[in-house]
């Protein structure tokens, strides 16, 4: 037992460590508001590499480059939407880990909530047939009713 939680906890600790270390200390701007900005939005940012990890949790060095290039445009005047912009301008929509609400992303934000509706009307369907298909059964016949009593009379063994 003790080796599954030290298991565990070696385990958990080298992903919370790999995820730490993802911004190196070189990459940090000197300026704390900047830094913090540029966190904010490397955490919205996806990495191309990686995909389902924000550049700021990578260590893609692709993820990298999308980093220093959000500092750069920071230092440079531009503001957080401007950035973001940048970035979805040259990579496409896929670089927000959440898409913009737009007419070419309609589906992918209306997907889940048309598959609720439509799995409640499937389950709605489903007990009103089982209830139709359960009134048309015939009740039993004395035979029927004498062989049920037999069965449940038996001798358990």
């Amino acid at each position: 037992m003790t080796r599954v939680l030290a298991s565990i906890v070696l385990a958990l600790s080298l992903c919370l460590a790999g995820a730490a270390q993802a911004v190196a200390p070189d990459e940090m701007l000197a300026n704390p508001v900047l830094e913090k900005r540029a966190r904010t939005i490397s955490s919205e940012l996806r990495c191309m590499v990686c995909q389902n990890e924000s550049i700021d949790d990578s260590n893609a060095d692709l993820a990298k480059d999308l980093r220093l290039l959000v500092r750069e445009r920071l230092v440079a005047g531009d503001t957080d939407q401007q950035v973001r912009d940048f970035l979805v301008a040259r990579y496409g929509e896929f670089v927000l880990l959440k898409p913009r609400l737009q007419t070419s992303t309609l589906l992918l934000w209306g997907f889940p909530m048309g598959a609720l509706i439509a799995g409640a009307i499937a389950i709605v369907l489903s007990v009103r047939r089982r209830r139709a298909t359960g009134a048309d059964v015939a009740p039993l016949s004395e035979s029927e009713k004498k062989q049920l009593k037999k069965l449940f009379a038996a001798p358990k063994e």
